[in-house]
């Protein structure tokens, strides 16, 4: 649905009900995930009573198995020619990767992975609680490399909940986590440093991915992008949609994807009255345009170089996998 260029919203498109949701370059890919995983009943194996069949993920059910059989999440996978962004608002997830990193996080934690020439990983979703649900709520996000940047090393950052800034307004009503990007920052707050070679790296490119939360009788303003490039910038609505939040002045009832005009102010406005909080992911970032070439967890510039992707993974699995398992977790009483 296009809208009057006088506004800051250019285009609303209705969020699928599950799978990835559409993004705009730099961005490759964007799944919120919500599971209301249960209690361990599994005497602290943290499974489920119920295996999964290796790609579970209907959107009708109480949580999803993802590839897990007896654990939910991703057992091992190799990445090629992007980063990945692991930004977490409620649950745990165990990593483990080809380099050797391995741990638990989660809870207000992101991990920012470059994958640049070649890595495999597992991102495991244990139940770690057994007194207690083990709900969870993350975003899977990938952010393009440009081609001088596709066969860098694998790196990786990792931000604990700790010094992820966030934002409050005076009233308290709205809340902005500023998972990457140069605003909302207040004085005397210093930004996480994105991995050396990420296309966020470049404050010129102006990455920005932003979790904003509006209370009842709250508002807030999204500022214009800081640079004077050509800005992508998407606002996904995820939560509270049936609040009729106003976002420029435009009542929004129905999860979107909301592409805007990034050199204009975005005013957010709940009524009192709104019977919950509204939740947004806002994804900035300046276009690396350059040709996309993807297949399934390897995005490259060309089909040539997909092929040699495919090649290079079969003759020498990105390192190899040094863990015990595919889906590997750690002990139940680990800590972040």
């Amino acid at each position: 649905m296009l809208l009057s260029t006088m506004s800051a919203i250019l285009r609303a498109t209705k969020l699928p009900t599950s799978g990835p949701y559409p993004t705009l370059d730099p961005f490759l890919f964007c799944v919120y995930h919500s599971d209301d995983y249960p209690a361990d009943e599994s005497g602290g194996k943290m499974e489920t009573t119920f295996p999964g069949n290796g790609s579970d993920f209907n959107p009708h059910a109480p949580y999803r198995m993802y590839h897990g059989h007896h654990i939910p999440g991703f057992p091992q996978h190799p990445h090629r020619g992007f980063e990945t962004i692991t930004a977490t608002m409620e649950g745990l997830i165990d990593h483990a990767d080809s380099v050797g990193n391995a741990g638990r996080y989660g809870e207000g934690d992101v991990q920012w992975m470059t994958a640049g020439g070649g890595v495999v990983h597992g991102e495991m979703f244990p139940l770690v609680h057994s007194d207690r649900p083990n709900s969870l709520r993350l975003f899977q996000i990938w952010l393009n490399l440009p081609a001088v940047s596709k066969m860098v090393q694998p790196s990786f950052a990792m931000f604990w909940n700790s010094d992820v800034p966030v934002y409050k307004t005076d009233d308290e009503k709205a809340s902005v986590t500023v998972w990457a990007g140069d605003y909302f920052l207040e004085e005397n707050v210093t930004q996480n440093s994105p991995p050396p070679d990420s296309w966020a790296s470049d404050p010129s490119n102006d990455v920005a991915v932003l979790h904003i939360t509006v209370q009842p009788g709250g508002s807030i303003v999204i500022p214009k992008a800081n640079s004077t490039a050509d800005i992508n910038r998407s606002v996904y609505l995820i939560e509270g949609h049936e609040s009729n939040v106003k976002v420029d002045g435009k009542v929004i009832n129905e999860k979107v994807c909301l592409t805007m005009d990034a050199t204009k102010d975005v005013p957010i406005e709940l009524d009192q009255g709104a019977k919950e909080e509204v939740q947004f992911l806002l994804l900035q970032g300046k276009p690396i345009n350059e040709p996309v070439a993807q297949h399934g967890p390897f995005v490259m510039n060309t089909q040539a170089e997909i092929r040699d992707a495919f090649m290079d993974y079969q003759r020498t699995q990105f390192g190899g996998w040094p863990w015990p398992k595919d889906d590997m977790v750690f002990p139940q009483d680990k800590g972040r």
